[in-house]
């Protein structure tokens, strides 16, 4: 379970990326794009290398996008269709981590 979650997390990390360059594509001006696709990469070492750190404040990293994707989802009919696929990468990469951290704890005894 617990490398299953991992799997999970770094995909939905490259998929977040790659939907947030999608933005392009609602009318976004490219290097806006690039500007919220880049703080994702402070975690994507801690993510990879497994640690139980970088996982747990990595949830709370993920808040800012999840309420821009609302937002956006919410406001702007134009870019509805690519609010709704980020909105829902994003909280599903949030699952996968909540995930990750409950499998990976140490059970006592």
């Amino acid at each position: 379970m617990q490398s299953t979650a991992r799997s999970l997390t770094l995909w939905l990390w490259l998929a977040i990326v790659l939907s947030l360059l999608a933005w392009i594509m609602a009318g976004y001006p490219w290097p806006i794009c690039i500007l919220a696709a880049l703080p994702l990469l402070a975690p994507f070492g801690g993510l990879r290398r497994g640690r139980r750190h970088t996982y747990a404040w990595a949830t709370l990293f993920a808040v800012p996008y999840l309420a821009f994707a609302l937002t956006e989802l919410l406001v702007n009919s134009a870019a509805r269709w690519v609010a709704s696929m980020t909105l829902l990468l994003v909280f599903a990469w949030f699952c996968t981590m909540i995930l990750y951290l409950r499998a990976s704890r140490a059970h006592p005894g």
